[in-house]
C-alpha cells in the first residue's frame, strides 16, 4: 500500500475478479416434431404460451413432443426447443404475389409473400394489404341489389339473410363468389345509414344447368348458383324497397390501423383465416403499418421501411419470396390472398433418426450452447433416439444428462402389468449404460386443453423438470421434491415388488401413493454398476463443480506456473467448494495445486495440474427403523450396544 505524509491523492486497485462462477442450472433442451417454427435451430422458450406462439399448438401428429416440452416448462422457465425438419427444400405453401394492379405506381419492384416456415399452419395464413387511396374508405364494391332477378344472366346469385328472412337476388357475376368466411359486408344506403355484418358461413351451391340453342344450332350452358350467407350478428332491414339498398364488402381490419398509409406506402395484416392458429377465424395475428413499396426506403426515424425487409425481419408468420414483379398501376383495391398447399413435414410416427439426429446435432457442442438436460420426448420401440442422445450428445459433452422414458408401445399399448414391467426392462436393456442417463418408468394420462381430449404423454419432461427445481447435489425424488404435475393417472403404476425389479435395472419408478399424489421414487442413473455416479445427485454435483471450476481455470491460461499461481488457483477454488459444503452438497474436499502435482517435468511441458478431491453427499434410498420392546427393569443403555 502506498504511504504518504504530505497531502496527496492515493489510488489503490484490488483485483477481485478472479473467482469460480456460482452454480446455476442451465436450460434443458429437446428435439421433436412441431407444426410450425424454425427448423434445426435451438430456440430458447420460457413458457407454454411462448411455446405455442413459436411452434404452434399440439395436434395428433406431435402431442407427445409438445407436452414433453410443456410439462418441463411447468417446473422451469428455460428450455431450448429444436424443431426437426424433413430435409425438403420445397415451399411451405403457395406464394402470394402482389400483382401490378394492387400497389401504387411508385412500387418499382415488389414480390410475393410466403409462409415463413414449413408446416400445415401456413395454409391458414391470409395476407391483406391496402394502399393509401384504398384506405380512404377501405371499401371495395361487391354488388348492387336489384329488386328483380335478371332471367338472362349466366349466373344468378341469391343472398339469404337468415336473421331477416329476406332473399336478395342479383345478376352481378363478378364479386360474390369471392366472398369468404370472416369478410365484413356493409348493408344500407346514405339515408338510413350502413351496418356491418360479419360472414360466419358462406356456401356456393349449383342450382340448375340450362341448355341454350345458339347460332348454327350450337348449345351454350347457363349455370345458376345460390350463395347462402350467414352473419354473426343480426340485421333488421330498415328499408323495404330493396332497390334502394346496396351491399358492399368492407376491409375487416381497416379499423385496426391508426391512419391511412402515406403515398407510396401500404398497410399489411397477417390473418388466421381458418382459426387453426389462434382459435378464432379471421383473427389478425400481426400488422405492419405504413411500410414502403420502394426498395431502400427508410422511416423518419432512420430505420429501414421497405416492406420486404420489414416483413422478412419482423414477421413471425410470413416472409418474402424471391419472385419479383414490376409495378405499373395504382388502384384503391384492398387485397386478400390466402396461402395453400402446405403439408405436415414430419410426424412423430414417421420421424426418422436421420431427421431427428440432424436436429440433435445442434446440441452437441458445449461451447455453443449451455444445457443441463436433454429431454427424449417420444421414445421409439428400438430406442434409437435414446441411444443417439446418450452417446452423441451427453457422453460427448459430459456436462448434461439425458432424460428418457420407455416407448409408448411398452407401457401404454400393453394391458397386462407383468408385461408392462417386462417391456420397460427390455427397453432399458436396449439403451447403453451411462451415468449421463436417467430413465423413468413410463407414461402419464393428462388433459390436452388445445384439443379438449386426454393424451398419454411421456414422463421424461416431468423428470427433468423436477431436477431443475432442486440444487444439483439434491435428489429430485420423494414426497417432498418428486411430486408430478398435470397427471390424471399412470400407464404403469408398479407395486413394491415391481419397483424393486425396475430399480435393479436402473429404471426410476413413478408411483401413485394414496394421500401423497403421483411421485418419482428413484434417483439412479443408468451407469449399470455400483459407484458414486450411479446416483443422479452425485452426477449432477460433479457436472456443476467441473463446469464452474473449468470456467474459472481459463483465466490462468498463459500465466506463469510458479508457486504464486499455484496458490492463487487454490485460493479461488477453496471458497467455492466451502460454500457448497455449507449448503450440504459436499461432505469434505481438498484442493492440491502445489509442487507435488506441478513437478518440474509437468512445468516443462507447459502444463498446470490440480487435483480436487470431493466426498459427495449421498441421498437416502433406504430407511431402516428398529422398534425394540424392553422389560421394565432394563436400562436402555444396557441393550443399545447389542443391536445391529
Amino acid at each position: 500500500m502506498a504511504f504518504s505524509v504530505s497531502p496527496s491523492v492515493i489510488v489503490r486497485e484490488v483485483d477481485a475478479s478472479q473467482a469460480v462462477p456460482a452454480i446455476t442450472t442451465p436450460p434443458a433442451a429437446m428435439v421433436g416434431v412441431f407444426r410450425w417454427g424454425p427448423t434445426n435451430e435451438p430456440l430458447l422458450i420460457s413458457s407454454e404460451n411462448q411455446l405455442v406462439d413459436r411452434f404452434g399448438a399440439p395436434d395428433d401428429n406431435n402431442y407427445e413432443t409438445f407436452f414433453t416440452a410443456s410439462d418441463y416448462l411447468s417446473y422451469s422457465n428455460a428450455l431450448y426447443v429444436v424443431r426437426a425438419d424433413d430435409g425438403s427444400t420445397e415451399a411451405d405453401s403457395t406464394n402470394i404475389v402482389l400483382d401490378e394492379n394492387e400497389l401504387p405506381t411508385d412500387a418499382s419492384v415488389y414480390g410475393a409473400f410466403k409462409a415463413k416456415y414449413k408446416g400445415v399452419l401456413g395454409n391458414s395464413l391470409q395476407v391483406a394489404w391496402v394502399s393509401s387511396t384504398g384506405f380512404e374508405n377501405a371499401y371495395a364494391a361487391v354488388a348492387d341489389i336489384p329488386t328483380n332477378k335478371v332471367s338472362n344472366s349466366s349466373i344468378d346469385q341469391v343472398i339469404s339473410f337468415n336473421a331477416a328472412n329476406v332473399s336478395f337476388e342479383t345478376a352481378n357475376t363478378n364479386n360474390l363468389a369471392d366472398l369468404a368466411t370472416g369478410d365484413v359486408l356493409s348493408i344500407g344506403n346514405e339515408s338510413i345509414g350502413y351496418q356491418d355484418v360479419y360472414v360466419s358461413t358462406f356456401t356456393e351451391t349449383p342450382l340448375t344447368v340450362t341448355e341454350n340453342p345458339g347460332a348454327n344450332n350450337e348449345l351454350t350452358y347457363t349455370v345458376a348458383y345460390q350463395y347462402d350467407i350467414e352473419f354473426s350478428n343480426k340485421y333488421t332491414l330498415a328499408e323495404t324497397d330493396l332497390a334502394k339498398l346496396s351491399l358492399t364488402k368492407k376491409w375487416q381490419h381497416g379499423a385496426t390501423f391508426s391512419r391511412k398509409p402515406d403515398a407510396g406506402n401500404i398497410h399489411v395484416a397477417v390473418i388466421d383465416q381458418d382459426g387453426v392458429i389462434s382459435g378464432t377465424k379471421g383473427f389478425m395475428l400481426e400488422k405492419f403499418e405504413n411500410i414502403s413499396t420502394t426498395v431502400g426506403a427508410v422511416s423518419p426515424q432512420g430505420t429501414t421501411n421497405y416492406y420486404g425487409t420489414v416483413i422478412e425481419n419482423f414477421s413471425s408468420w410470413v416472409g418474402v419470396a424471391n419472385t419479383t414483379v414490376v409495378g405499373t398501376a395504382d388502384t384503391a383495391v384492398t387485397a386478400y390472398e390466402t396461402m395453400s398447399g402446405a403439408s405436415a413435414t414430419v410426424t412423430e410416427t414417421t420421424a426418422t433418426l436421420a431427421q431427428l439426429g440432424f436436429a440433435l446435432d445442434t446440441l452437441r457442442s458445449a461451447n455453443e450452447i449451455d444445457i443441463a438436460f436433454v429431454l427424449q420426448g417420444k421414445g421409439d420401440d428400438m430406442a434409437t433416439r435414446a441411444n443417439y442422445i446418450v452417446s452423441n450428445i451427453c457422453e460427448t459433452r459430459k456436462d448434461c444428462v439425458a432424460f428418457l422414458s420407455p416407448s409408448k408401445e411398452a407401457v401404454v399399448d400393453e394391458l397386462k402389468m407383468n408385461a408392462k414391467l417386462t417391456n420397460a426392462i427390455a427397453y432399458r436393456n436396449k439403451v447403453q449404460n451411462s451415468s449421463y442417463m436417467f430413465m423413468d418408468s413410463g407414461y402419464k394420462y393428462r388433459y390436452d386443453k388445445y384439443n379438449d381430449t386426454y393424451r398419454w404423454t411421456p414422463l421424461n419432461g416431468d423428470m427433468a423438470g423436477l431436477a431443475a427445481r432442486v440444487e444439483p447435489w439434491e435428489s429430485p425424488a420423494g414426497f417432498r421434491k418428486g411430486v408430478i404435475k398435470n397427471v390424471v393417472k399412470l400407464a404403469f403404476n408398479p407395486n413394491k415388488t415391481m419397483r424393486d425389479l425396475l430399480y435393479g435395472s436402473d429404471i426410476n419408478p413413478v408411483m401413485s401413493q394414496v394421500g401423497q399424489g403421483i411421485v418419482l421414487f428413484g434417483d439412479k442413473t443408468g451407469l449399470g454398476l455400483t459407484s458414486a455416479f450411479d446416483r443422479l445427485n452425485v452426477r449432477r454435483l460433479f457436472i456443476a463443480v467441473e463446469k464452474s471450476i473449468a470456467t474459472a481455470a481459463q483465466s490462468f491460461l498463459f500465466e506463469l506456473n510458479d508457486e504464486f499461481t499455484q496458490t492463487q488457483f487454490k485460493n479461488i477454488v477453496d471458497p467455492f467448494l466451502r460454500d457448497i459444503q455449507g449448503r450440504r452438497g459436499i461432505i469434505d474436499y481438498r484442493v492440491i495445486s502445489d509442487s507435488t502435482v506441478n513437478t518440474p517435468e509437468v512445468i516443462d511441458q507447459n502444463k498446470f495440474r490440480a487435483s480436487i478431491f470431493i466426498k459427495p453427499a449421498r441421498s437416502i434410498n433406504v430407511i431402516e427403523l428398529t422398534f425394540v420392546a424392553t422389560r421394565t427393569g432394563i436400562e436402555f443403555d444396557e441393550i443399545v450396544g447389542q443391536l445391529t
